[in-house]
């Protein structure tokens, strides 16, 4: 499990251990902390194979395939902010599509063609459709996003290519909340570029108040809308991807989302609601690269996988309030 250290990947590694799958983590730990290696030893009661590198090293990733016969990858391994995208584009092509690149070249040479990808809903760019299917186009407004569309392409052309890879896409919408156990959660190492980590911050007085990018989109309250998926639903859907390509050999392309979308003040009267603390606001200016709105349409993944979302809003900000108040949120290395 490439990236597997951080947010949505330790999330998944519970879910597939509880699951009886044996997973070894590669991380380079730029933006997650060792520690939580250590948490998910004690969370499951086993010690963690984590290997420390880079997806672009391929020496490095050669000698993990000859060390172990793996069956499968979840590659999560990746960076994944839009605004640092725009500022940075030249590095997330390099380590989003030069890191796949490297890795699907070694798992070929070690026989090992069953892939999860991580993508994103970001490929949609503005989506003429709302709820938005997988069939919609693809027309990013942003690097970040562009260098999900082009993964996707390679892993398409891969699949036509050789019918023994069988690769499992995942386009994922706005993660959140933390797990049951306030052990592990979000935990970026700056200023939060996602918006439940950012409210928690203002919450636990972290930060003195948030930042609500635009209040002029063409939406209910002006807000931006996203589709919020809580982390353990979304580790449990890539579970069930995985299974799949066990199972059936076969690829698929799914949005793993619920259907049903909340504004930036949606959001943040939930997590009132779950805190219990005043949530000072301030409307700025709109990030370069954000679009109004983001809602999956969730029904295929429904069908392919039998994946269906069991956690709501109010969950997700209580998990993720749980998680800021726990002593393990922002503890040093």
């Amino acid at each position: 499990m490439t990236g597997g250290a951080g947010y949505i990947g330790s999330h998944t590694y519970l879910a597939l251990h509880a699951a009886g799958h044996a997973v070894t983590i590669l991380d380079n730990f730029n933006n997650a902390r060792r520690n939580v290696v250590e948490r998910l030893a004690a969370i499951t009661g086993r010690p963690v194979p984590v290997v420390e590198a880079d997806v672009r090293d391929a020496a490095a990733l050669e000698r993990l395939f000859q060390d172990t016969p793996f069956d499968a990858v979840v590659h999560f391994a990746a960076l994944k902010a839009v605004g640092d995208s725009v500022r940075r584009p030249l590095e997330y092509f390099d380590v989003n599509v030069g890191g796949l690149t490297t890795l699907l070249r070694c798992m070929d040479a070690a026989d090992c063609r069953r892939l999860v990808f991580s993508s994103s809903a970001t490929v949609y760019g503005v989506p003429d459709v709302t709820p938005t299917p997988e069939s919609a186009e693809m027309r990013a407004m942003n690097p970040y996003g562009q260098t999900k569309i082009v993964s996707e392409q390679i892993l398409q052309w891969l699949s036509q290519s050789d019918p023994r890879w069988a690769i499992g896409v995942l386009r994922y919408f706005n993660p959140a909340g933390a797990h049951a156990s306030a052990m592990i959660g979000e935990d970026p190492r700056d200023i939060p570029n996602n918006l439940m980590p950012y409210i928690a911050r203002v919450a636990s007085g972290t930060l003195e108040k948030i930042s609500v990018y635009g209040d002029d989109y063409d939406t209910p309250d002006g807000t931006g809308v996203r589709d919020y998926i809580h982390v353990e639903d979304l580790a449990r859907g890539h579970l069930l991807s995985l299974e799949s390509l066990f199972e059936t050999g076969n690829g698929h392309l799914v949005n793993l989302g619920t259907g049903r979308g909340y504004s930036v003040l949606e959001v943040i009267d939930a997590y009132k609601r779950a805190s219990n603390r005043d949530l000072p606001f301030e409307i700025v200016d709109r990030r370069p690269g954000d679009v109004p709105i983001y809602v999956a349409d969730a029904s295929k993944a429904a069908t392919l996988l039998g994946f269906e979302t069991e956690k709501g809003i109010d969950e997700m900000c209580a998990s993720s309030w749980a998680w800021i108040n726990s002593s393990h949120s922002g503890e040093d290395e």
